[in-house]
């Protein structure tokens, strides 16, 4: 039996904290406001995941309360893999867009598709990861923020 997950992160850009998407820390940028570290990338994982699984959303997971202030996307991450583990099901792969205007992001996509091969404990040649813009149209394209799309396949052994 196989589910398919689809998810889905936006976050606007606010100047003194890192940019971390996809568990990776692009240098030289703005980071992204949020709870947790605000990476969209292993947000829409995540929920990709987790929906799939029927196992609720990130938000109800990790609410936005003082234990998960700061977070680790991928730490969480981590934890949602393992509950959708305990949950009898396994993930096939993964397919990840960034909707970004900048920074470029092809020199750091190897690193964030080891990172979430690692968190998700699945070889990396089951995870991919794209980015693209939305020729200057809308938020995204004026550059006030970082979105990102997720598919998910998971599979019961």
């Amino acid at each position: 039996m196989n589910r398919v997950g689809l998810g889905f992160d936006v976050h606007a850009f606010e100047a003194g904290r890192p940019l971390i998407l996809g568990g990776v820390t692009i240098p030289d940028a703005d980071g992204l406001a949020g709870h947790s570290d605000a990476d969209v990338v292993t947000h829409a994982i995540a929920d990709a995941l987790l929906g799939a699984a029927g196992l609720g959303d990130l938000g109800e997971r990790f609410p936005a309360t003082a234990e998960w202030k700061e977070a680790s996307s991928i730490a969480l991450l981590r934890e949602c893999n393992t509950a959708v583990g305990v949950a009898g099901w396994t993930v096939v792969n993964v397919d990840a867009t960034v909707i970004a205007q900048a920074p470029k992001l092809s020199p750091y996509r190897r690193q964030m598709v080891m990172s979430l091969a690692d968190a998700l404990a699945v070889s990396s040649d089951v995870v991919s990861v794209k980015a693209t813009t939305t020729d200057r149209l809308g938020a995204i394209g004026k550059g006030e923020g970082v979105a990102a799309l997720a598919v998910v396949l998971i599979a019961r052994p």
